[in-house]
């Protein structure tokens, strides 16, 4: 069954433009041109992912970000201004799972949306459970718990956390966490703010186990499992 994407975009040359290469990627694309008609959208259809502009009329992208995050953790990619680094972190804080900056080339947008897609889908089963502490990652079910209580995490904090638990207390730079998890390279243009953002949302929802997830001077992070 083809994936559906929500693309909210007011500028309909873009929407077009990204439209016709998506469906040309196979993918079921719904369209909208305000917050509004974007939220009502995401409401209905639950799509799989959703590309949404920063500057949109009657509701702006980051209040349909909060406000679609109160009730799924469907990935969000924000489209923004270069210009706008302010309203890329706020994305971020907000729940969102990556950023592509204006002017962009359709092949990044397409690239970020399979390598999302590509994470947030369900293990195969058979993969484990990954503990440390009381934090328990069951990867089969895509679940966290800490002290036995469900933890609700976007699909990329899910694999941010993962890939941490996974590192058995090794420290991760974070262009290596950009690399893995967002596919960039060094060629790319890199904000390590993004992971900064995913690492201080995680620590908010471990709660008592918030202590482990640890930062490393000049390097990156890593979570204690002892």
């Amino acid at each position: 069954m083809s994936r559906k994407i929500l693309l909210v975009e007011d500028d309909k040359q873009i929407s077009k433009l990204l439209r016709y290469n998506l469906e040309r990627e196979g993918y079921r694309v719904l369209q909208a041109y305000d917050g509004e008609a974007g939220l009502a959208s995401a409401r209905k259809e639950r799509p799989d992912l959703m590309v949404l502009d920063v500057l949109l009329p009657k509701l702006d992208g980051l209040e349909v970000c909060k406000q679609v995050r109160r009730e799924t953790q469907v990935p969000i990619i924000f489209l923004t201004a270069k210009r706008d680094a302010v309203d890329r972190v706020l994305g971020l804080e907000l729940g969102a799972d990556d950023y592509v900056p204006k002017p962009f080339s359709v092949r990044e947008v397409l690239s970020r949306i399979r390598a999302i897609l590509r994470r947030s889908s369900p293990p195969e089963r058979g993969a484990g459970m990954l503990r440390a502490g009381t934090i328990e990652l069951d990867e089969e079910r895509y679940e966290a718990r800490v002290q036995g209580r469900a933890v609700s995490l976007s699909s990329k904090e899910f694999e941010l956390l993962r890939y941490l638990l996974g590192s058995r207390g090794r420290a991760l730079s974070r262009d290596a966490i950009l690399e893995k998890l967002w596919g960039y390279d060094r060629s790319m243009e890199i904000d390590t703010r993004t992971v900064d953002q995913h690492v201080k949302r995680i620590r908010g929802k471990l709660g008592p186990e918030a202590g482990r997830l640890l930062t490393v001077k000049n390097v990156g992070y890593r979570l204690k499992t002892d």
